[in-house]
């Protein structure tokens, strides 16, 4: 499945920015960044909770926010952009 996350980390002290970099660590691990604080991540099931699981682990509840969009299968889902990126295709051919 298709799993978008979305974060908005508190910066205003150096503790909000150390979380705010291993957020975007643990999102770099496992997907890719389409925007600055949002990542597309190809995943299963036990991926996205492990997933899930590790970001909890580094937020604040108090002062962030954690958002996962779960978009399970591709039929009737689409993706349109605008602009220089291009995200890769991850039911594309993989070439090497």
């Amino acid at each position: 499945m298709l799993v978008l996350v979305c974060y908005d980390v508190n910066t205003e002290t150096k503790a909000g920015r150390r979380r705010l970099r291993r957020v975007a660590r643990v999102c770099e691990s496992t997907g890719q960044r389409v925007q600055r604080s949002v990542f597309e991540c190809q995943l299963d099931m036990a991926q996205y909770e492990a997933l899930e699981r590790r970001l909890l682990a580094e937020i604040d509840p108090s002062a962030d926010c954690l958002r996962l969009y779960r978009m399970p299968g591709t039929r009737g889902f689409e993706v349109i952009e605008h602009g220089t990126f291009k995200a890769t295709d991850f039911d594309g051919p993989l070439v090497l």
